[in-house]
């Protein structure tokens, strides 16, 4: 069928359909006769943008049959700036076109559910361009068979891509996500890695390039291009500003009636970064050489240097992002439009192995849980084989429980990119107020039984929950007491008891066993022995032998305290020259203890020596906003704001291990590290960024960074506190918080070894308040 015939086709349907012809629609076909009249392929371009619902259905009727026309292909294309059209009727026209459809461009932010079933259907065309921001996780599981190009850029809430995302698109070869908000290197590079056509990928932009190509301009012509260009365009946000303002974003943008995309704090992120750019590509150029491959490290960076990137995603901005791609996709040839040369592979693989773990405790290949298992029972049993001898030599050198324990969380972890977070309950059902909910302030794990673990809330109330069952074992609120809980400690030798200290001050000694098991009845008092007050409180800690604790606030002093007689014993003043944050006892001796402060600095003392004469002291370049002692006092772990985390001997205070975590350039991002797994790992986190950073504590290697959602909303959770899980490997809990006021604070527990795939989602709700750069 030629051209005309189709043409034809179309007035005869739009009598039947009793509608007028499209003006447009008629221009589109006098082109394609055009095209055929001078021996050129026979495209068709449809703006869905120039036409009305009422348009629709006898287009419909004359794609039906283009399978058997002249025309070669067909491309749509809808940005929704004029009108809305039936979702139904768009996906009818496509099906129509079938294998023809060459292009499909969709840039609407109110088809929603267009983009689901488009997500889980699949499409037959050569090339999508999705721009939306209503996808915030990505998971297109749809089959997309022909599809060889894909242009998500600029889609500003999309932050993760699902496990099973890009599952049928075999041929998918380039791939583009400029200005989009993913950050996870991990979960992205695991996604990515199951396209087996992938060559062409960027999340970043080189000034001159339009897709995802190698840049075909010499250095000479784009170091004269990028001349004309100020600084303040680096990453061109001013002329990005001017078409995608993220103020109006922000105010459009509505996920559903009651969420909100919290661009603005991705736009803030994005400023930060920007105004650390030059020295992070110092930094890049910077790093030390690694042997024999010297020349190659400088090539890479020189290039990065004299490119000049556009519209970044945030994971553009973690450390050695470029290298980690390139090691994880080992068929890509080009990324952010820069080729990557066969020794940019060599070189990215060793500094990748050099400042990140691929699994936990140094295990290099992912390994079966059961074939694990099997050779604990063959080596047990003393079965052999043929090669008998090469399981004795394996067996002596993993003879011992803790090595078949390490074994198993690294095959563990190898299968778990998606970590399991489920939020600790929220008593709603045994409470007597209907919408009663608990706001957590503050947490603790319990020392000795693992299932227990105390809450401290905003509303001055001790809850004790088994953490485990979403049971309630014991709950205190003092009648007319509505103060904030910031410190909470355990004692070890008294489990039941616990020592609560509220942000007016007041310090109590809680037991459990004397406590209600239900919220909103009277509560009970607390035990019978009372402190004086420690104005301005921010945290207590009890000492290895349950006798004495600290108190710290935001003063320049800490006081200690009898726990039996309650007697203030004494007050230590001038300790530093800014307010102390956090004092914290060692595990295994009652009298050393350490402090730090927003004065930079951290001191450890002797109880037994002189007030006014630390042991020493040890300096951060930003302010100290806590430290702990590692489970066998032989490390300090310190963290001050920004991300600024290091480990210390504790003997001297001599630097350990500087864990290099990249800075956002907030002054207000409160920095905290636990341990987790004894000592083996740290976890850090900031109450500016929702991600969880998990290192190994001996290497500084990162092993994993686990990032923190909201299930129920598009607002992105940030994390005020944290503990490592002290009875379970690779788990640990976040105290979360959130910028929309109506949601409230939640504790998350986060399971390494679990993957999120195999459990329902949990919703949880947020809330963030004033307090996040005090205590613990």
């Amino acid at each position: 069928m030629d051209v005309s015939s189709l043409q034809n086709s179309y007035l005869d349907s739009c009598r039947r359909h009793e509608v007028l012809p499209n003006s447009a629609v008629l221009s589109w076909f006098s082109e394609a006769k055009v095209q055929k009249s001078c021996q050129e392929k026979c495209n068709i371009v449809v703006s869905l943008d120039q036409l009305k619902n009422d348009d629709i259905p006898p287009l419909i009727d004359v794609f039906l049959a283009i399978d058997s026309s002249d025309i070669d292909a067909v491309d749509i294309l809808y940005h929704g700036s004029t009108s809305v059209l039936n979702e139904e009727h768009i996906l009818s026209l496509m099906n129509a076109v079938k294998l023809k459809l060459r292009v499909f461009e969709l840039s609407n932010t109110s088809l929603k559910d267009f983009f689901r079933d488009l997500c889980n259907v699949g499409l037959p065309c050569h090339v999508l361009k999705l721009r939306s921001n209503s996808i915030q996780k990505l998971d297109m599981i749809g089959r997309f068979m022909q599809l060889h190009t894909l242009n998500l850029d600029f889609c500003t809430s999309l932050a993760s891509l699902q496990k099973d995302c890009f599952f049928c698109m075999p041929n998918l070869t380039c791939l583009s996500m400029c200005e989009t908000r993913v950050a996870n290197l991990w979960t992205t590079t695991e996604v990515l890695a199951k396209l087996p056509s992938l060559l062409e990928l960027r999340f970043q932009n080189c000034s001159c390039c339009k897709d995802t190509g190698p840049c075909h301009l010499s250095s000479s012509e784009k170091e004269k291009l990028e001349d004309n260009k100020a600084y303040s365009n680096v990453i061109n946000i001013c002329s990005y500003c001017e078409e995608h303002s993220f103020g109006i974003v922000y105010e459009t943008l509505k996920t559903d009636d009651s969420s909100e995309v919290d661009e603005p704090k991705f736009s803030g992120y994005l400023k930060n970064q920007l105004e650390t750019l030059p020295s992070l590509f110092r930094n890049l150029s910077a790093e030390p050489k690694l042997q024999n491959e010297n020349q190659a490290s400088k090539n890479v960076s020189d290039t990065l240097k004299k490119d000049i990137w556009h519209h970044p995603s945030p994971i553009c901005f973690e450390k050695h992002y470029r290298e980690y791609m390139v090691a994880s996709l080992p068929r890509l040839a080009v990324l952010d439009n820069l080729p990557i040369t066969k020794k940019e592979r060599e070189t990215s693989k060793t500094i990748v192995s050099e400042f990140y773990e691929y699994l936990p405790y140094k295990h290099n290949n992912k390994k079966s849980v059961v074939n694990i298992l099997q050779k604990r029972e063959m080596g047990t049993n003393g079965i052999h084989s043929r090669n008998s001898s090469k399981l004795k030599q394996t067996y002596c050198y993993g003879k011992s429980q803790c090595f078949f324990s390490r074994s198993l969380s690294a095959a563990k972890f190898g299968s778990s990119m998606w970590p399991f977070l489920h939020p600790v309950s929220s008593f709603n059902h045994i409470s007597k107020e209907e919408n009663k909910r608990l706001r957590p302030r503050q947490f603790e794990y319990h020392p000795t039984n693992s299932s227990l673990m105390a809450l401290g809330t905003l509303d001055g109330e001790i809850v004790v929950v088994n953490h485990e069952t979403g049971n309630l074992v014991g709950y205190n609120s003092s009648v007319g007491m509505s103060n904030s809980v910031l410190g909470l400690c355990w004692l070890k030798k008294y489990p039941s008891k616990l020592v609560a200290g509220f942000d007016d001050g007041c310090l109590k000694l809680f037991d459990v066993n004397h406590t209600l098991a239900k919220l909103g009845d009277a509560s009970c008092g607390p035990d019978k022995v009372s402190f004086e007050d420690f104005k301005q409180l921010t945290s207590v800690h009890v000492n290895s032998t349950d006798d004495q604790f600290l108190a710290s606030g935001y003063s320049k002093g800490v006081a200690l305290y009898d726990i039996n007689t309650g007697r203030r014993l004494q007050v230590f003043t001038n300790m530093h020259r800014e307010p102390i944050n956090v004092a914290k006892f060692a595990h295994h001796t009652p009298f050393m203890f350490a402090t730090s402060s927003f004065d930079k600095d951290v001191k450890m003392w002797d109880l037994r020596e002189r007030p006014d004469n630390p042991c020493y002291t040890s300096s951060s370049s930003r302010g100290n906003v806590m430290v702990c002692f590692s489970p066998d006092d032989l490390y300090l772990l310190v963290s001050a704001i920004d991300n600024e985390v290091k480990q210390l001997l504790a003997v001297d205070g001599r630097l350990h291990m500087n864990f290099n975590i990249t800075s956002t350039g907030s002054a207000q991002n409160y920095t905290r590290s636990y341990y987790m797994n004894g000592r083996d790992y740290i976890i850090s986190g900031s109450c500016d960024e929702h991600v969880v950073r998990v290192c190994c504590s001996q290497t500084g290697r990162r092993l994993r960074d686990v990032y923190i959602e909201g299930t129920d909303s598009g607002n992105s959770i940030f994390v005020q506190s944290l503990r490592g899980d002290p009875f379970r490997h690779f788990n640990f809990s976040v105290l979360s918080s959130s910028m929309r006021p109506a949601s409230k604070p939640e504790i998350i527990k986060v399971n390494l070894l679990a993957s999120s795939h195999y459990a329902d989602e949990s919703s949880h709700g947020q809330g963030i308040h004033s307090y996040c750069d005090l205590g613990g």
